[in-house]
């Protein structure tokens, strides 16, 4: 079992009072907080050896590059990829996307092709795969959900053919919580030699992540959700497919030669990696996935379950409230309408009661509009989070309805 109050003590946001009480931080799909050896480790690695990578010979230049390159191992171990060089640095999920549909797009879409999201995606994973197709005359097509916010998967047959050349789907709805069943699309996908791209920017830290065991063709994330740094991520590729689809970006440290009449680019994994990478940013989010290692977690896993339950059941005691998304496959987060209060309105007095939530369509704007709605209030729960947090949260939500009553 986790000792949840010691591990409070690992992260100092947590112990800051805001008005009159510390914060209950309740806004962990946005961004997660850093545990002190996060923030210890990047300033050390700023006042100790900060120093370009790859490139010099003096100590500093090395001492830098080995820590940068032993965080892409840490990495690698975490989601249990084949090779370090399936792992490649971005500034997050959003750039990972970017990257993907750039340069599997460049190698592998052409007109009348099509792409397959969902309608619960985030805009990250809706809009670069529009301007692609917008790029190559293509088609994106959408999977739809149900009203219990899960994928309609029995829409999927219909929705696949010939001409179906990659699906994007998320992991976990950064707007309900639905966790989907992506092994079951992945094998789906792979009988029609489809290649699938899993965007893990909610699933990275609420759940156990083997991308051999997925077999997942690619697999994206971001550091600041899983307790790292911001502006640090992920794009896990199989090698194969790395191999194949160009670069995205051109400049320093993606080439072996350069001439006017000929550029020959890096091997892997630097030939998506140009110009100065966040090195440092890599060193902390390594620092992240280790603690996580060493607090367990599987322990993890289960107490967020255990809370997510808790934190349901109570709130579902309110009367008036509205959840949105009801599958039974959930994690960590919910989100609701209290009466016909607006969400804006519920999240400004709950920010005055010292609780941080999130409002707004959360970057979800189509699956809004499926539900009717223009937002919600989003709780949304990490391990640092406890039960008497909650019931604090409840009671708030309680009286900020009897305010608007």
């Amino acid at each position: 079992m986790l000792d949840i109050n010691q591990l409070r003590n690992d992260f100092p946001i947590l112990h800051h009072t805001l008005y009159k009480r510390p914060v209950v931080y309740l806004d962990n799909a946005a961004t997660t907080q850093k545990p002190k050896v996060v923030i210890d480790t990047t300033s050390e690695y700023y006042a100790k050896y900060n120093s370009n990578i790859h490139r010099g010979v003096h100590f500093l230049s090395e001492k830098m590059t080995e820590a940068y390159e032993s965080a892409r191992q840490t990495v690698k171990q975490f989601i249990n990829a084949t090779y370090n060089h399936e792992i490649i640095f971005t500034s997050g999920t959003t750039e990972s996307v970017n990257l993907l549909a750039f340069s599997f797009g460049e190698a592998f879409i052409r007109e009348g092709d099509e792409i397959v999201v969902s309608e619960m995606e985030h805009h990250s994973n809706i809009v670069p795969w529009q301007m692609l197709c917008q790029r190559k005359d293509a088609k994106l097509k959408v999977l739809p959900i149900t009203y219990t916010g899960e994928l309609n998967l029995t829409a999927l047959p219909t929705i696949i053919n010939e001409r179906t050349k990659l699906i994007a789907i998320t992991h976990v709805s950064n707007s309900m919580g639905t966790i989907n069943p992506i092994k079951e699309i992945i094998d789906f996908a792979h009988q029609r030699n489809i290649p699938v791209f899993i965007d893990g920017a909610q699933g990275i830290q609420h759940q156990i992540v083997n991308v051999q065991e997925l077999d997942c063709d690619f697999y994206a994330f971001s550091g600041h959700k899983i307790y790292g740094p911001t502006g640090i991520g992920v794009l896990y590729g199989k090698e194969k497919w790395l191999e194949q689809i160009p670069p995205y970006k051109g400049g320093g440290d993606m080439i072996k030669t350069v001439t006017f009449e000929k550029t020959i680019y890096n091997e892997l994994p630097f030939k998506f990696e140009a110009g100065t990478t966040n090195f440092i940013g890599a060193v902390g989010l390594a620092a992240a996935l280790k603690y996580l290692n060493e607090k367990g977690r599987k322990e993890i896993l289960l107490y967020e379950t255990e809370l997510y339950q808790y934190a349901l059941q109570k709130i579902q005691t309110i009367e008036g409230i509205r959840i949105i998304g009801t599958s039974d496959n959930k994690t960590s987060i919910i989100s609701f309408l209290l009466d016909n209060i607006h969400p804006f309105d519920t999240g400004m007095m709950l920010d005055k009661m010292d609780i941080a939530v999130r409002t707004g369509n959360h970057c979800t704007q189509p699956l809004m509009k499926f539900f009717g709605i223009d937002g919600t209030v989003r709780a949304s729960l990490a391990f640092y989070n406890t039960y008497e947090e909650i019931d604090y949260l409840v009671d708030s939500l309680k009286k900020v309805k009897d305010l608007f009553s």
